[in-house]
């Protein structure tokens, strides 16, 4: 016996990941997987098809998707693919379930069981299969040398015989996984670095990252790790104090996300206008609207003459590393239900019983229910 392992060709704006990478392939075929794959699935990534052992490869989805038992996917799927399932087949994929009720609708009156992976819990146990953590940390990276590239200045001290520049001053808001990745390589390269969050048992972690954190005097603790929304009042405080520093940076990374709701706006157009000539942004959280008063999701806009860069989908430009980590986060998920070559779903296990969204045409609790509007949540 076997499972037969489907992995299909992203096709959303942006996106240039694949959920399986070559490295993985032969892990997955030991735990009995089948495997088989959309045409140049990994040619966006840089993995070709010939790369791929063990794998069979199809050109029409339909006839890919028709006897698979699992399917592998990096973004939430056109409807046509969840019609092209078989009853009762297994989903791993990011869906945002909020603002996806066309398909999870389409995936419950198919009896589809859908994993989430962004419903992974954040606990020890899952930190193999947290794929929103291992994307969020390329992204943190990959935001200053965005960040860089639009400097008109460089980022360590240099001494030449003409004189001393730089170094600049960088200044992270929002420190989670990407903030953190954001800090740690700015840091590394020579830039002097400041970190600040509304949760001040983050301080910690910025200093030993070798960063000063921006003290504000207000905790915002939220459930889950995250942080909530801020009172006016507290808003106004955080801001007298938020002022001086952002306006005394060269660089500044934001990436502040609340689940479920619109990006926290944490820099406004009049602390914009007051910042260095020649200071860029680089907000991470453009796909929740952006930490930024004057961001514009997707573009690269100038306001004077500071510089907003608000990518989409950061992760995917780091497609081949991105794709990488993502493929092991789903390959540790998938070895928790397939084993001696059948799928066994432990429904007791408290990582499958987090992450699953749908099963057997019933939603899993606490998710807004398809027949009602809900908010976008950022990626």
């Amino acid at each position: 016996m076997y499972v037969n392992v489907a992995v299909l060709k992203e096709t959303a704006p942006h996106e240039l990941r694949v959920a399986l990478v070559p490295s993985v392939t032969e892990g997955l075929v030991k735990l009995g997987a089948k495997l088989h794959m959309q045409t140049g699935a990994g040619k966006a990534s840089r993995f070709p098809d010939e790369s791929y052992q063990d794998v069979t490869f199809f050109a029409d989805r339909a006839t890919l998707l028709a006897e698979a038992d699992v399917v592998l996917a990096v973004q939430p799927p056109s409807l046509d693919v969840i019609d092209a399932m078989k009853e009762g087949a297994i989903l791993i994929c990011f869906v945002y379930a909020g603002h996806e009720h066309p398909l999870v609708k389409r995936m419950l009156e198919k009896k589809i069981t859908c994993f989430a992976m962004e419903r992974i819990p954040r606990i020890t146990r899952a930190q193999s299969m947290d794929a929103l953590s291992s994307q969020s940390a390329l992204a943190g990276y990959y935001a200053v040398q965005l960040g860089a590239t639009h400097m008109a200045r460089v980022l360590p001290k240099i001494t030449t015989a003409a004189g001393a520049i730089g170094p600049a001053h960088v200044l992270v808001m929002g420190l989670g996984v990407a903030g953190l990745e954001a800090v740690a390589t700015a840091h590394r390269l020579g830039a002097v670095v400041e970190g600040y969050d509304v949760r001040p048992d983050t301080e910690e972690q910025v200093l030993s990252l070798g960063a000063t954190f921006v003290e504000t005097g207000v905790d915002a603790q939220g459930s889950g790790g995250y942080a909530r929304e801020l009172t006016p009042a507290e808003k106004t405080k955080v801001a007298a104090v938020l002022t001086t520093h952002i306006q005394q940076s060269d660089l500044i990374i934001t990436t502040a996300a609340i689940p479920g709701k619109p990006s926290p706006k944490l820099i406004s157009s009049a602390q914009v206008k007051g910042m260095k000539a020649g200071a860029v942004i680089v907000d991470l959280s453009a796909e929740g609207g952006g930490n930024c008063d004057d961001t514009v999701p997707g573009q690269t806009t100038e306001i004077g003459l500071v510089t907003i860069v608000a990518p989409l989908n950061v992760p995917s430009l780091l497609a081949q590393d991105a794709s990488e980590l993502y493929a092991k986060n789903q390959f540790a998920l998938l070895k928790l239900m397939l084993k001696e070559n059948v799928i066994t779903v432990d429904w007791t296990d408290p990582v499958i019983a987090g992450t699953v969204l749908t099963h057997a045409g019933k939603l899993s609790a606490g998710v807004v229910k398809p027949s009602a509007p809900a908010p976008k949540q950022a990626a």
